[in-house]
């Protein structure tokens, strides 16, 4: 199972920077989660459902459908 996170802010078309800068974390920190390197804690993928606008768990790859 694969996170949506680069999928997601690239359909938005939103730069790892601009994401880091919303979210006030590192470049490098979306990337390790765009890669799955880290996992995000869970406050942080709150975050980054609410941006987005999607679901937890379409976010996290448990749900297929937003």
């Amino acid at each position: 199972m694969k996170n949506r996170i680069k999928e997601i802010r690239k359909r938005q078309k939103i730069s790892q920077d601009e994401l880091a800068n919303v979210l006030n974390m590192s470049r490098q920190a979306v990337s390790h989660y765009e890669r799955g390197d880290r996992e995000p804690k869970l406050s942080t993928w709150q975050k980054l459902a609410d941006y987005f606008g999607v679901s937890f768990d379409y976010l996290v790859g448990w749900e297929d459908v937003q």
